[in-house]
């Protein structure tokens, strides 16, 4: 009996969902430890319960479900924004050495990966141990994309919409290099993946915070509320196509 396929195919919807995904878990996140006031301790303690569950729900998966998939995308950017603001403001590293140890920290996901597999291939992935690797990744590179996000805003002082202006940009430019160079699209997809959660982290800030900061000051509720409804819709639709796919090849 053949393995079947775990994960979601890189295509146009997978990146927006990615997206929205990433600004649910930065209003989300933003929410649960600022908004009920609950600290970045106890954030990461209810998020990282929250990953837990989800990924072992999704391990458990004899193949790839939208739901599951997306719920544990989601948990690990919920859970790589209270990570990124634990190291900032509660171990007070700041964002600089914040965000070089969370690259550190998915460079030796990646080197161990590669090291035993001999590969990085995110599409189609057949086996659990390989997943591992996979989702450890994701969690690194969600709460680096975090800690970048703040870095932009915080630090070099871009506003939330100049930072994502940043970020798209480079985004785009990852685009033209897939479409118009040689560069190894394993590498192109990584860094497309870092980049998207500087993207919708920094999107999330522009929704939630202050006018005079340069936000829409939505608050971290509404903003969690209107990107749970765009990632249902998403997910539907993800599931439908997925299904559609299924039927085409019975």
């Amino acid at each position: 009996m053949n393995s079947l396929n775990k994960v979601a195919q890189v295509t146009l919807l997978f990146w927006l969902m990615k997206i929205v995904a990433t600004t649910l878990g930065e209003t989300l996140g933003d929410f649960i430890a600022q908004t009920l006031g609950l600290g970045y301790t106890v954030g990461i303690l209810i998020t990282l319960t929250f990953f837990g569950i989800a990924l072992i729900i999704q391990l458990t998966r004899k193949k790839y479900i939208p739901v599951w998939f997306w719920l544990v995308i989601i948990a690990t950017t919920t859970l790589g924004t209270e990570i990124s603001d634990f190291i900032d403001r509660s171990l007070n590293l700041g964002y600089t050495w914040g965000s070089l140890l969370l690259f550190l920290g998915l460079l030796t996901t990646l080197f161990l990966w590669n090291k035993k597999y001999h590969h990085l291939v995110v599409f189609p992935i057949l086996d659990r141990n390989t997943e591992i690797y996979y989702w450890i990744a994701i969690l690194f590179s969600n709460s680096l994309g975090t800690a970048f996000g703040d870095y932009l805003s915080d630090v070099i002082g871009l506003s939330y919409l100049s930072g994502a202006f940043v970020t798209a940009s480079i985004i785009v430019l990852v685009v033209l290099l897939h479409y118009f160079t040689k560069i190894n699209e394993i590498i192109l997809f990584w860094i497309a993946f870092i980049f998207t959660r500087p993207f919708g982290a920094t999107f999330g800030d522009f929704l939630t915070k202050p006018i005079v900061k340069g936000g829409l000051d939505l608050g971290t509720l509404n903003a969690s509320i209107v990107s749970i409804i765009l990632m249902v819709i998403l997910i539907g639709i993800s599931h439908r196509l997925e299904n559609a796919k299924l039927n085409g090849k019975q």
